[in-house]
């Protein structure tokens, strides 16, 4: 191979990214050179590798496995499999009408999508849920629950509050070993989670992550409260991270937030400032998932679509080049806005609203898994994520299958 380290054309970042990523530069003949001076950058070859890095014209040696001292490259870490469980509850929104006199299933069904959801039962838990979606993940993957070296849990609402709930997911699994916690992100929390799982297989801390959420928002709901009781659902979701050169590749998940509209979505009882309800049941309510809806519905619609836009631009990519959106479940009307925006027709994205609600941290991860399940997905299709969450938390990011 020609070396090329002290040839200009190359930054070293550029050398770095594309040999971790088991190329040669002398494979990379045709890469766009943006960079200073005209070099080709670290965010070009990004770009060359998502566009050529599955080309069987294109030679690569095996991508390097992660070690103690060593780090593997971005586009190294894939999703080896995903799975998703739902409770056997139905609770179709013409039931939950029966709280509201003078609305009608046509006018809820048109505010919001949503036609039924999965209410969680007696028996059931976020745990059990969680384990069933982990283990649809591993079938077929190729990978034993022994070789899981981490579980990382998105929930708004964990089984219990201490220990964390991964916790008890690995002991339900089989893989008592394994590194766990919790994180809470609100809807958010997921691709949080599939950040921090791919940041610690890129740094050589794990080889095999499983990033899973699991919601029994059902459990917090206010069944008078209009703004709630039509949207929530339960489910879980689950993806397992590998550092294996097959698979489907795993991009950066962006993050960012607006702690200026932290109240729009809260749940004041339960923690250290107030744990336990007023014995009178003057403050019940706080113990309930509240919401805003008319500032979340503005915030949302601009937030999904900045996640969307800069998801493009860090890989230099135009609406045209997505097949698919694998969107935060919010709200149709929303969603529909959303594409009306970034100019991505409404027919890719993949919405299961009407079937599930919005489950929170569950609802992108269980909308992959059904996607999957559907075959839907081709290889090579460029998959965006996004999603907007209390706080507020904004996520955004790229899966190449």
């Amino acid at each position: 191979a020609t070396e090329v380290e002290d040839a200009p054309k190359w930054t070293p970042l550029a050398i770095k990214l594309l040999r971790e990523a088991g190329f040669e530069p002398a494979a990379a003949d045709g890469i766009a050179a943006t960079g200073p001076g005209g070099r080709v950058s670290g965010d070009d070859v990004e770009r060359w590798l998502s566009d050529h890095g599955n080309d069987a014209s294109v030679t690569a040696t095996p991508a390097p496995a992660p070690t103690e001292a060593g780090t593997v490259a971005d586009d190294t870490v894939q999703i080896a499999g995903v799975g998703y469980a739902v409770p056997r509850n139905i609770r179709p929104t013409s039931e939950i009408l029966k709280a509201f006199p003078g609305r009608t299933e046509e006018e809820m069904i048109k505010l919001t999508g949503i036609k039924e959801r999965r209410y969680a039962g007696p028996g059931e838990s976020a745990t059990s849920l969680a384990a069933t979606a982990v283990r649809h993940a591993l079938e077929g993957s190729g990978v034993e629950v022994g070789a899981i070296d981490g579980i990382i849990m998105a929930t708004i609402l964990p089984d219990q509050p201490v220990p964390a709930m991964a916790s008890a997911l690995a002991r339900e699994l089989g893989c008592p070993k394994a590194f766990a916690f919790d994180l809470n992100a609100a809807c958010s929390g997921w691709l949080y989670a599939l950040e921090v799982g791919r940041s610690l297989i890129r740094s050589g801390s794990a080889r095999t992550v499983v990033v899973v959420t699991a919601e029994l928002t059902s459990r917090i709901l206010n069944p008078n409260d209009y703004e709630t009781a039509f949207l929530l659902g339960d489910g879980a979701g689950a993806a397992l991270l590998t550092a294996s050169p097959g698979g489907h590749r795993l991009h950066r998940m962006g993050m960012s937030g607006n702690a200026l509209q932290f109240d729009a979505i809260r749940r004041l009882g339960g923690g250290a400032s107030r744990p336990f309800p007023d014995p009178t049941g003057i403050d019940q309510k706080d113990f309930f998932l509240q919401i805003d809806g008319a500032a979340v519905f503005k915030s949302a619609i601009t937030g999904f679509a900045d996640q969307i836009e800069q998801t493009l631009g860090r890989h230099g990519l135009s609406p045209g080049d997505i097949a698919w959106i694998v969107p935060h479940q919010a709200n149709e009307r929303i969603l529909r806005a959303v594409s009306k925006r970034v100019g991505i027709a409404y027919e890719k994205f993949v919405v299961t609203i009407a079937k599930y609600g919005n489950t929170s941290a569950a609802s992108i991860s269980m909308a992959l898994g059904w996607a999957v399940e559907e075959g839907i997905f081709q290889p090579g299709d460029r998959i965006v994520f996004c999603s907007v969450g209390g706080g507020l938390t904004y996520s955004g990011g790229l899966l190449v299958w």
